[in-house]
């Protein structure tokens, strides 16, 4: 799925957590000083962000398939090989880097398997591949309200919740699918604070991704009726979302 939304949109909407995120899918996959490292899916440059600030600029490439991620990524990481190109077709050459990472990117990729084995096509024998993905089905995510009050008003909509990854042991399944060994798959717990319903509420209306594209897909009046009954379930100030996501990581 391309998001064709501008980069601040996307920030956001999800920048907020992704950032949080970050570090720990980097901690995941080793990263660490002297390594090549690759970001596959970076948006805007949540995790390019860390993967700079660990191994240097000139040892991290990118890639996305929104041309407005892309021309983001390479305003905001000087230095950074950045790429407009899908997780299923890879610019580059085999064994190119040490750790190939994704986060909150396999439950958008077309073919979840083929992605994950393009990512280990271009890591070197014995580096890693790690991924992240929000836990969709178990609601432990901050989408997770307005999806809920989807269903009751729509309850035929098509949510996140059966996306690639998104429930237990799923994501570790992907990866031996594709190939990689010793996989190993654990959760990344995360607490976010709102000041508000607003705030919280606001992003949804930039149309971004599956639930931002629902919320423009209504009329006027479905908008307010939707927005409303939101907030209900979270009209607290502040409030906080214990969220998580599963990760796995495996060697090549």
């Amino acid at each position: 799925m391309t998001f064709d939304v501008a980069a601040d949109a996307y920030d956001r909407f999800m920048g907020r957590y992704s950032t949080l995120l970050a570090p720990q899918l980097a901690d995941l996959a080793g990263v660490e000083a002297g390594q090549r490292v690759l970001d596959v899916g970076c948006g805007p440059g949540a995790l390019t962000s860390v993967l700079v600030e660990r191994v240097g600029a000139s040892r991290v490439s990118a890639v996305d398939p929104s041309e407005q991620f892309v021309a983001a990524a390479r305003e905001r990481h000087p230095g950074v090989d950045v790429h407009r190109a899908n997780a299923e077709e890879l610019p580059f050459a085999d064994s190119r880097f040490d750790s190939a990472l994704a986060q909150l990117v396999v439950h958008f990729m077309t073919d979840p398997v083929r992605g994950l084995a393009e990512m280990a096509r271009v890591t070197r024998r014995g580096g890693v591949v790690a991924a992240s993905v929000w836990d969709n089905a178990g609601e432990q995510t901050p989408l997770a309200p307005f999806w809920r009050t989807v269903r009751e008003f729509h309850p035929t909509a098509a949510d996140e919740s059966d996306r690639a990854g998104g429930r237990e042991g799923h994501l570790a399944e992907l990866f031996a699918e594709a190939g990689l060994r010793d996989v190993e798959d654990t959760a990344l717990p995360l607490q976010v604070e709102h000041a508000g319903f607003d705030e919280w509420w606001a992003p949804f209306t930039l149309g971004v991704g599956p639930a931002g594209s629902y919320l423009a897909a209504l009329d006027p009046a479905q908008q307010v009726e939707l927005r409303e009954r939101c907030r209900q379930q979270v009209d607290r100030t502040p409030f906080t979302f214990a969220t998580r996501a599963w990760a796995a990581r495996g060697v090549v």
